[in-house]
């Protein structure tokens, strides 16, 4: 976060907290009994210091430590807690409820627990979708399949009044709110509709997205799995490659507008050649396009893997294509692009190739959770029942700096996170795929130590 923008990472409450917790714990350090949560205990949400550039602490740099209170807003009796998933399907979505259920029921005695069927659509009347009661036994093994036991749909969340009113007919005291930012801007809407109605319901959202590009957490449930899942494909896709005459692999990932799951998956795998993410600009054609890299890559080596995140190119591609029902822009297939345009090149000069396409986006985001993520899934739900019984509101639960924390939901939705070409992790990707720095022909001869362009215009071969 550059110095000049300040943001107010305040977390707003119901009202003050007069109940005490049911949970045992302790207040005292070195009793082998782990501790409440103060709300004077803070997170810094940058790890980076500069000595002769320390800034006094204020609430741009301090985050609310997350866990459970002394005290708590909620009489855990009267409680009835919904919980909703909306957006597209993710890697320990049904974790995250499971460990919310149990949280609710073995901490606070919450016995009713209501599920909201197919995202915020469950809510309004002329869809008409039943709820599901959510018990121990019902949510017992739910962790060990894929998707989301509660059905997920893209829009509905700008209903906000339909949503507030069943909410009101339900007798809800706080919704959880599983998915990405589309999803996480409908609940702080909803909390606003609430608050305008001077409801005491909490509004606590467990960040959805794949792709790893929330603002500020570290990282998001479900990436370790998909990166372990796209790892396995570019396996085949690279012994495809190299089995075939100028074979090629092309292995299309998530990634709509960062391309973290395309970069940690060349590097947990070091079997990718050329890896195109949206932050990264690229020319198909040219002396200095990525076209002419691959043909050299071939003429070298026989054969190349190529991971292209689901969001390059998109200037070009999704020029006029419009939004879905969840407001997201609709993408252009850029693998099926990608494919037409490598082999039509090919086929232009004469040489022969053999090139594979593969898309696994479907059972990479449908696939059950590895135990890392298991794991944080289930301490993101922990952290997000302590959170509502508290009467905190409008946050969601993140990981920074190793402490899962409070972010009021105005500043996690407020940018994307985005793989930053200048730093270590870009340089990495770099020095495992052996790629071009830029593979654009205005680039084309510069020597990016000093800025100057060479006398030749001629690209490093790979």
């Amino acid at each position: 976060m550059g110095n000049s923008e300040k943001l107010d990472f305040t977390i707003e409450e119901l009202g003050p907290r007069q109940i005490r917790s049911p949970i045992t714990m302790s207040k005292s350090k070195g009793d082998f009994i782990a501790n409440y949560v103060s709300d004077e205990d803070f997170v810094m949400l940058s790890s980076e210091v500069h000595l002769d550039d320390v800034p006094e602490l204020d609430k741009s740099q301090l985050l609310e430590r997350a866990g459970p209170r002394e005290q708590i807003y909620f009489m855990p009796e009267h409680v009835h807690a919904g919980i909703v998933t909306c957006g597209g399907l993710c890697p320990g979505i049904n974790d995250v409820i499971r460990s919310i259920v149990r949280c609710l029921w073995y901490h606070y005695r919450v016995r009713r627990i209501t599920g909201i069927r197919y995202g915020y659509k469950g809510f309004l009347p002329e869809y008409r979708y039943p709820t599901q009661e959510l018990t121990l036994d019902w949510v017992d093994n739910i962790h060990k399949i894929g998707g989301t036991v509660l059905g997920s749909a893209r829009g509905g969340g700008k209903e906000v009044e339909k949503i507030v009113n069943a909410m009101e007919q339900l007798n809800l005291n706080m919704l959880f709110t599983i998915g990405g930012d589309g999803t996480q801007r409908g609940s702080l809407d909803i909390a606003n509709e609430i608050e305008r109605r001077n409801l005491k319901i909490a509004c606590v959202g467990i960040p959805k997205t794949v792709d790893n590009d929330f603002s500020f957490i570290e990282r998001s449930f479900g990436f370790d799995t998909a990166v372990a899942r796209a790892v396995d494909v570019v396996a085949s896709a690279h012994m495809e490659a190299n089995s075939q005459i100028n074979g090629i692999g092309l292995v299309k990932l998530m990634g709509r507008e960062s391309g973290f799951i395309a970069v940690h998956t060349a590097l947990a795998s070091h079997e990718v050649n050329f890896v195109l993410v949206p932050e990264v600009p690229f020319d198909l054609d040219g002396p200095n396009g990525f076209l002419e890299h691959l043909e050299r890559r071939l003429l070298r080596r026989k054969h190349a893997v190529i991971i292209v995140a689901e969001g390059a190119l998109q200037d070009e591609l999704a020029k006029n294509n419009g939004v879905d029902a969840g407001g997201n822009k609709k993408f252009g297939d850029v693998g099926a692009y990608m494919r037409d345009r490598i082999e039509a090149h090919f086929k232009k000069i004469g040489m022969e190739i053999t090139l594979k396409y593969i898309d696994p986006s479907y059972q990479v985001r449908s696939a059950v959770a590895v135990p890392v993520d298991s794991i944080y899934c289930d301490r993101l739900g922990n952290a997000a029942v302590h959170a509502a019984m508290s009467g905190k509101t409008k946050l969601v639960i993140g990981l920074v700096n190793g402490h899962f924390v409070h972010l009021p939901i105005k500043a996690a939705v407020s940018r994307r996170s985005h793989v930053d070409p200048e730093s270590s992790l870009w340089r990495d990707t770099l020095d495992a795929t052996h790629q071009p720095i830029l593979m654009t022909n205005a680039a084309a001869g510069k020597d990016f130590r000093t800025g100057q362009v060479r006398e030749t215009a001629r690209p490093n071969s790979i």
